[in-house]
């Protein structure tokens, strides 16, 4: 079996989401650094990353559940699942910050979501995001358009695994949050893309 053919883990959805490039530094060349965000989502899921179960009110809630799924080639971990007694199944993804809309978060959710749906063959029609600043939960729908962004987003990241090649760089607001703006040198970059264009146009004849 080839790297192409491993099982993709739910973080790759993730960063594929917010940046190509990080997706492939991190999943291709197994670069990673950490910053302030990175260690602020490390504290935030310390209380999840324990195995484990607790229940109240007739829900049962298990920790760090591994969960998987044969058709999409995704593996991973839920932070929480919650099995409710009317049969409801209800993942619970943690995250650093305020209650906000972040739709690479709402992608990964909808993954756990896919494969839960194939281990315990019953819908998973909703899931929430925990943010842990704010102490609040945002609940996702899984609607048709997530899940197909979900198969997608594998699609895509499986073709860049294929390539072996990283994405060009963002160059964008983004890259200020990035743990892996100095390996990835995106100003440099777009820099140096910059000059060849030039050079390319430099002896054209003008209009």
């Amino acid at each position: 079996m080839n790297e192409t053919d491993d099982p993709i883990m739910f973080s790759a959805l993730q960063h594929w989401s917010y940046c190509p490039r990080q997706c492939a530094l991190i999943h291709l060349e197994q670069a990673f650094e950490e910053n302030v965000h990175t260690m602020r989502g490390n504290a935030a899921h310390e209380q999840v990353d324990n195995p484990g179960f607790a229940s109240f009110e007739g829900v049962r809630s298990e920790r760090a559940l591994p969960v998987w799924s044969d058709r999409l080639g995704l593996v991973g971990k839920c932070d929480v699942v919650e099995f409710h007694p009317d049969g409801q199944v209800y993942p619970v993804e943690y995250k650093h910050g305020r209650k906000k809309l972040q739709v690479h978060d709402d992608l990964q959710l909808a993954a756990q979501a896919m494969c839960l749906e194939e281990m315990f063959g019953k819908p998973v029609l909703k899931g929430a995001i925990y943010h842990h600043t704010s102490r609040r939960r945002r609940e996702v729908t899984i609607t048709p358009e997530l899940r197909k962004q979900v198969e997608e987003t594998i699609a895509a990241i499986r073709a860049m695994l294929a390539w072996g090649k990283l994405p060009p760089p963002a160059n964008d607001a983004r890259c200020k949050e990035c743990s892996l703006i100095d390996i990835c040198q995106p100003q440099a970059i777009a820099l140096c893309a910059g000059h060849t264009q030039l050079e390319q146009t430099l002896y054209e004849p003008e209009d």
